[in-house]
């Protein structure tokens, strides 16, 4: 039986955490996990990372198979997630049905907290382009290594963003909604084996058990849409 090594960001974590013990059951195999952010990801496979599996954002895993680290031909998508909105809980609840919509409530907002992942990297895009980015930056947060909820969920913001995915399992917060429909962005999470694996034909494996229908509500039980 194999040791599967397998780095991945918080984003598909719920999900993974109930189908791996199956995978594991059913396999025989054991799985190892090694949680690092997007910006993390290609820095550790270059510096020689013992990985298997890599599961992230996938414009991340065209740059690793660009880079030489990632198997071209072994991308598979696995899940799709747009970018909530939570507030403390019992907390008002912004209006979030529409783009201007969102813009009064983040310029009503005390304080606004997003991550340094794929939403956090949209969300200061889009503040942007809306014009807001000056008047706001005094009172944006931007965290890693913890979700942005938990933050919201101690009091320190008003209101946050992230992948739906990584605000559902935070305890203290009411998630509102997604964004809304004309400024929402949906990142697509996708798998990839490693040049250097060492179980290859495992992590294929553990990559089909994501993959099967069984799976699928497991996915969207975490707030993702199955590829």
């Amino acid at each position: 039986m194999a040791q599967v090594n397998v780095m991945l960001s918080a984003a598909f974590k719920e999900a993974y955490l109930v189908l791996v013990p199956q995978f594991e059951r059913a396999t025989g195999h054991k799985v190892e996990s090694l949680w690092a952010t997007t910006a993390q990801m290609v820095s550790r496979l270059a510096d020689g990372a013992a990985v298997d599996l890599v599961i992230g954002p996938s414009v991340r895993l065209d740059e690793m198979i660009a880079a030489g680290l990632v198997a071209p031909g072994s991308k598979t998508d696995l899940a799709r997630s747009g970018v909530g909105v939570a507030v403390r809980a019992g907390a008002p609840r912004p209006d979030l049905s529409s783009g201007e919509a969102l813009k009064r409530a983040v310029l009503a907002a005390k304080s606004i907290v997003y991550s340094t992942g794929p939403s956090g990297l949209y969300l200061a895009g889009l503040f942007e382009r809306m014009g807001i980015s000056g008047q706001i930056k005094d009172r944006v947060k931007v965290v890693q290594g913890e979700p942005a909820g938990a933050v919201v969920a101690r009091g320190e913001a008003e209101i946050g963003f992230q992948q739906v995915s990584e605000l559902l399992p935070v305890p203290g917060i009411d998630l509102v909604g997604p964004l809304p429909p004309d400024v929402q962005e949906i990142t697509t999470f996708s798998t990839g084996v490693p040049i250097r694996a060492r179980e290859p034909e495992a992590a294929k494996a553990l990559v089909a058990h994501f993959k099967a229908p069984a799976a699928i509500p497991v996915i969207k039980q975490w707030g993702m849409e199955p590829c």
